[in-house]
């Protein structure tokens, strides 16, 4: 059946990945892009999908109450793919109150506007994007479950942590059909220069200092975009209403060791002038403040009620996405 559905923020880095996916998954159905188009998003990366009759896109903030209206008044919209965040610790730090604004209140915006739209429809599905950092740390051991408590540490987790509650709370209240997923650390094509992987990338081959904070001993978990793509959309089609479900790449390095791989994979790839190594750059700068030791997500509820199953581990992964930085340099 023909279906149109509303993806917010799909001109940053998940989303540009996820939207052409969907549309060469889904044929049949129409997707309407809703992106602000701040400085994360980029329309070059969804270049592809110009042209194709069954994408739309539409500048536009999803705090903007009166522009969700009229999108929702003029389209049958039957889902939401709500992606569209302020996701960089860093600027939480700096600028919180953007993090507030977008996370919060443009996800509540969006989830009432739904909501009367819908008129409790309960075939129509909101998909809520969240993160593994509403959790907060992990010591050495264990792993984040869909049941373990919150406890944000930045204003950016905080603010992830306030829209999972509200997305939660039209759930239990107006019986809104409704899914969270959470997510451990993305990285591949498309990721804007600012996070860990596009910096060293960047930094190395302009043979410029590599920063990695305190002493690089941080530990994620991570997750090829294009495996949380089929996750989120895994979710979309056969999660439980009111349901969280975590997607997590069980791969978990430490950010030191991350650079030092993507440093080899530049030697081999792109050597320098002087024959030195890549690693040779970098460099350890002040810690982040309330920088979270250690993520890592148990995937296991979707791996065995859904049947999900990362196609990348780190190995594959970050070769293709190294590869990819090298044919837009």
């Amino acid at each position: 059946m023909k279906k149109t559905i509303l993806v917010t923020g799909g001109a940053g880095f998940i989303g540009s990945n996820f939207v052409p996916y969907y549309l060469a998954k889904y044929p049949d159905h129409k997707l309407i892009n809703l992106d602000a188009m701040t400085y994360a998003g980029n329309l070059d990366n969804l270049k592809e999908c110009e042209g194709n009759a069954n994408y739309e896109f539409i500048k536009g903030d999803i705090c903007d109450r009166p522009l969700i209206e009229k999108i929702f008044a003029e389209n049958n919209i039957q889902g939401v793919y709500h992606f569209a965040a302020e996701s960089h610790v860093d600027n939480s730090i700096t600028g919180p109150g953007a993090f507030i604004q977008t996370n919060v209140v443009g996800t509540f915006t969006l989830l009432d506007v739904a909501r009367l739209a819908w008129k409790g429809n309960k075939t129509n599905r909101f998909l809520h994007v969240s993160t593994d950092e509403v959790y907060g740390t992990l010591g050495e051991t264990g792993l984040f479950t869909e049941e373990t408590p919150y406890a944000p540490n930045s204003p950016y987790s905080a603010s992830k942590a306030s829209s999972d509650m509200v997305v939660r709370s039209y759930f239990h209240t107006y019986g809104m059909n409704v899914v969270t997923t959470n997510c451990s650390n993305n990285y591949g094509p498309k990721q804007h220069n600012e996070k860990l992987i596009p910096t060293i990338i960047r930094k190395a081959l302009a043979q410029q200092n590599i920063p990695i904070y305190g002493d690089g001993k941080n530990i994620r978990d991570w997750l090829y975009v294009l495996d949380h793509c089929k996750g989120i959309d895994l979710v979309f089609e056969n999660g439980l209403s009111g349901e969280t479900y975590n997607i997590g790449g069980r791969n978990e390095r430490l950010n030191i060791d991350i650079a030092k791989k993507i440093c080899a994979l530049l030697d081999e790839r792109m050597p320098r002038a002087d024959k030195k190594s890549y690693s040779e750059l970098i460099t350890y700068v002040e810690d982040r403040l309330g920088h979270d030791r250690r993520y890592a997500i148990d995937a296991t509820k979707l791996e065995t009620k859904l049947g999900w199953k990362a196609d990348e581990n780190f190995e594959s992964g970050i070769v293709k996405t190294v590869d990819w930085y090298l044919t837009k340099r």
